[in-house]
């Protein structure tokens, strides 16, 4: 087996503790890390996609139309234990992407990196934008990266310590990681792709790879079975979106640009440098599985026009492989390891690319957070993106029309369609709320009144968007709805009083803006639940 760590004659002038030391200050960050997204993650408001995960942590269950059944599950358990503020809400993904910093360092670490190694790729998470972004909403893409790495480390040490066991806890995190979002599944590939193609594809001919797979099938059953009972829904929703050509197809090169800006520009250098070292460096050509795992998962998602994002979560492997080359080459070490001749002489005059590295990713990383992170008021946020080098990134065509980007203009908005929605409510007399609902267009709509209505005395709301569909007309006939978002003249032909109270107030930020509110009497389709078939929007 090859010996991937450093040479005796260099690991005798470093001790352990200089590695402990480096970790101390890689989870120091962490926890820096943390507070930061904890005293930033209630500046705005509650996202839309947040109102759809707690709507469906309100209703357990092995599976949903648009995601696996984790995400929903654990923001249920964190409501009952730290309540609905939007820290409360937003502290699991705060703790994720703090926890990405310390698994990123543990990965160069293993790579064979010493201090300035583990440094280098923490702050590399830390600048990140995706990174950031992942930290300060609720979201699948939150545990994303930690449990890819996960899978990443465990492969790691099936490597480098010859020991096929630990593919079996591949196949554990993978698992978990298909519960949590299924676009681990391509990683995976990947993963059987790179090694197929490298000389550890002799691991195929031990069973304990296989006994990963069956592991991460069986931790995957449940939601596979509700899948299947339920007629592949996330299926149906994927083949429905790209048929409306909702999102936004981008050529290769502007493809690739973006992974740059998802990971920060100034980061680039170092995981393009980690890439390349995974391909050509004897030092990594025991894990050279892993550059051809992140190819096949650039290409799967190329093809299959996927969201910019959707390769974020490998980009901390490269990152810490990238962190190491770095190191070696600022120290004097040849891409192989061994010492050369200068490292005997002008350690001085190598020791200032060091912090100045750190201080030029710092400031960079500074200067974009606030893409990403709540820090200016809205119209500061305004003013700022006028002074940024490059147009922000959308990913769905929707989104153009919104002054701020989708992931701040979603998260305003939702209080003032509740109010309108409340007023109409109010016009109702007692005997009739009992049978009367609140049908919503989209489940951020339906969220928000679940959420935000409650304590205005709310029923919850009705939808046939994605899992709200599923959820069904909830016993309502359908003789009194009060009906967000749609147009007079459709609903006169559904209805035979049909009463105009009022649109939400403008709120000049939002993605959704003056939101029609009708207060609809007197059915003419029969039942609610004969036509709810027709109210299926799965897109």
């Amino acid at each position: 087996m090859t010996d991937t760590s450093f040479p005796a004659s260099d690991r005798a002038s470093k001790d352990h503790s200089y590695l402990a030391n480096g970790m101390l200050v890689v989870i120091a960050i962490a926890l820096g890390k943390l507070l930061f997204h904890c005293y930033f993650n209630n500046r705005y408001g509650y996202f839309r996609d947040e109102f759809d995960y707690m709507a469906c942590g309100d209703h357990l269950a092995w599976g949903y139309v648009d995601q696996p059944p984790i995400i929903p599950f654990l923001i249920h358990v964190c409501r009952a234990v730290l309540g609905d503020s939007l820290r409360s809400i937003r502290f699991i993904p705060a703790m994720a992407s703090s926890l990405l910093v310390v698994e990123t360092a543990i990965l160069a670490r293993e790579f064979g990196g010493r201090r300035f190694a583990l440094l280098l790729s923490a702050i590399a998470i830390v600048i990140a934008p995706q990174y950031l972004s992942n930290g300060s909403l609720l979201g699948t893409n939150c545990l994303e990266p930690n449990l890819w790495m996960g899978c990443c480390y465990f492969a790691i040490l099936a490597i480098k310590r010859n020991d096929p066991r630990y593919w079996l806890w591949f196949g554990v995190v993978a698992g978990l990681g298909l519960e949590e979002k299924y676009s681990i599944a391509v990683f995976g590939v990947g993963m059987v792709v790179g090694l197929l193609l490298t000389a550890q594809r002799r691991v195929f001919l031990n069973p304990w790879i296989w006994f990963g797979g069956l592991a991460a099938f069986l931790i995957f059953l449940p939601n596979l079975l509700w899948n299947i009972h339920n007629h592949w829904p996330f299926v149906e929703l994927m083949h429905n979106i790209r048929a409306d050509g909702r999102d936004v197809v981008l050529p290769l090169p502007q493809y690739f640009f973006q992974q740059t800006l998802l990971v920060h520009p100034f980061t680039a250098p170092i995981w393009i440098t980690g890439l390349i070292a995974l391909f050509v460096s004897l030092r990594f050509e025991p894990y050279r599985a892993l550059a051809w795992c992140y190819l096949a998962c650039f290409a799967v998602f190329f093809v299959l026009h996927g969201k910019n994002y959707y390769l974020a979560p490998v980009y901390p492997m490269l990152l810490a492989a990238g962190a190491v080359m770095v190191e070696s080459a600022i120290n004097g070490r040849s891409i192989e390891g061994r010492a050369t001749a200068s490292l005997k002489t002008g350690r001085s005059l190598r020791t200032w690319p060091k912090p100045a590295i750190v201080i030029v990713l710092l400031a960079s990383g500074a200067h974009l957070a606030p893409v990403v992170v709540p820090v200016f008021s809205p119209d500061k946020f305004i003013a700022y993106m006028k002074y940024l080098p490059m147009k922000l990134p959308v990913m769905e065509h929707s989104h153009a029309r919104a002054v701020l980007p989708q992931w701040y203009a979603d998260q305003f908005g939702w209080e003032e369609i509740v109010d309108e929605t409340v007023k109409a409510y109010n016009q109702l007399s007692p005997a009739e709320r009992p049978g009367c609902g609140i049908f919503a267009q989209d489940y951020g709509q339906a969220g928000a009144i679940d959420f935000l209505g409650r304590p205005y005395g709310l029923p919850p709301a009705l939808s046939g968007h994605q899992t709200y569909f599923l959820w069904g007309p909830r016993g309502y006939s359908g003789n009194c709805l009060v009906v967000l978002d749609d147009s007079r003249e459709r609903l006169e032909e559904l209805f035979e009083h049909v009463e105009y109270v009022g649109t939400s107030a403008d709120n000049p930020y939002a993605l959704e803006r003056q939101i029609p509110v009708y207060l609809c009497r007197g059915a003419r389709f029969g039942t609610l639940g004969k036509v709810w078939p027709q109210l299926k929007k799965w897109r």
